[in-house]
């Protein structure tokens, strides 16, 4: 019986310990901003049950008519909405990282600035966000490669896939092929990807994206590429 009485007080003694350590109020607000970014990408992903939909729709106040009619410009909508938000958040507090949230809400910002136009801008602060343990190596690794992506450059660890319209405008959808970006070093992207924490091989992140891996340089992507 004392055992018992002592994991309660410890319990209630951790609980109160987390609520010193973490400002609760931001974290709640970081729950809800990443409950969004990630459930309005299920929502409109498309492989979902319907009765998942029907909670997600409720939860987000969405009619089903709406979510027919405006389904891009809903989803545009939050994302614009959570940067804003996060941009407030980062400007007033600095990275909310896992000394200040706790987990997974440390992940919050990352996500919606990783869904944003407005990597290069936060990418600094994303780095030093990892290099002070507030958010994982493997998300900062994944950052890096998208800016890099998006900036037309070789990624360094395999973490981005992209879609290239061998066809524009495509009409089928054998005019669209889905390849792993072009690796700076593809000879040893998976001794990067261990040291940065990944637990997976290249070939095995593109076999979860649904990727047939294969190695490309940045001139052969340009060249069947399409939409140029």
């Amino acid at each position: 019986m004392t055992k018992f009485y002592l994991v309660i007080f410890l319990t209630l003694l951790f609980s109160c310990v987390e609520k010193e350590q973490y400002d609760i109020k931001l974290k709640a607000e970081l729950a809800e901003i990443l409950e969004k970014d990630q459930g309005y990408r299920e929502l409109f992903g498309g492989n979902i049950t319907d009765s998942r939909k029907n909670e997600l729709l409720q939860k987000f106040d969405i009619s089903e008519e709406q979510f027919k009619e405006n389904e891009r410009e809903l989803f545009q909508a939050n994302d614009s909405l959570n940067l804003l938000l996060i941009e407030k958040i980062i400007e007033k507090h600095g990275y909310p990282g896992k000394s200040m949230v706790g987990e997974p809400e440390n992940e919050a910002a990352w996500f919606v600035i990783e869904h944003s136009d407005k990597i290069e801008k936060y990418f600094p602060i994303i780095e030093k966000a990892g290099e002070n343990g507030e958010l994982s190596a493997v998300k900062v690794a994944m950052m890096k490669d998208r800016m890099l992506m998006y900036s037309g450059k070789e990624q360094i660890y395999g973490s981005q896939g992209k879609a290239i319209f061998l066809t524009w405008p495509p009409q089928k959808q054998e005019d669209v092929k889905m390849i792993i970006w072009p690796l700076k070093s593809p000879e040893k992207v998976n001794q990067l990807r261990q040291e940065a924490g990944f637990e997976n091989t290249v070939e095995e992140n593109a076999k979860r994206m649904n990727i047939d891996y294969k190695v490309y340089t940045l001139k052969e992507v340009n060249e069947m590429n399409a939409q140029k």
